[in-house]
């Protein structure tokens, strides 16, 4: 039995390290992404099809984030809106006639912005994670709720607080 010895180059030893390093990143950022099936609504569920939030564009004041009521969903109670505002991303929701909930758009999962909504619940459209109106998670694979803002409505302008 002859016995060969093969001196391999720094420079091609590198090379190959660096493929399988490159390989092993994707292989987990493909499992990251897949579905999780212990969640039974994820992106793809065929209970029903989610739908994009109206967005509106809020005023930054200082210490606070307005948005005009009237001529959005927000005019009617029940009614949910995305707003965007250089404070960030807030999921705004009029409970009552003078009641509002705000909640902050980044969804605790992986950090995407909430944009659609399936009946009461917001949906993150990356990897299907549910929340109520208030916030609390209502499905997966997000296990951390969403953080509640107080509001306030006067002359019918929400303010949200933080």
């Amino acid at each position: 039995m002859s016995e060969v010895n093969a001196t391999v180059s720094r420079r091609s030893f590198c090379a190959a390290a660096c493929h399988v390093s490159a390989a092993a990143a994707l292989s987990t950022l493909f499992t990251a992404c897949g579905s999780n099936s212990s969640s039974p609504s994820g992106p793809s569920s065929p209970e029903s099809t989610p739908t994009d939030l109206a967005v509106l564009n809020g005023k930054f004041t200082g210490s606070q984030v307005q948005i005009a009521a009237a001529g959005s969903p927000l005019n009617d109670v029940g009614g949910a809106a995305l707003v965007q505002s250089i404070a960030g991303p807030y999921l705004v929701s009029r409970n009552g006639t003078s009641s509002f909930t705000a909640v902050e758009a980044v969804c605790t999962h992986e950090g995407c912005t909430i944009t659609e909504t399936d009946g009461s619940t917001y949906v993150c459209p990356c990897h299907g994670s549910r929340y109520s109106r208030s916030g609390q998670v209502v499905g997966g694979p997000a296990t951390a709720s969403l953080r509640q803002h107080s509001t306030t409505f006067t002359d019918g302008v929400v303010s949200i607080t933080f």
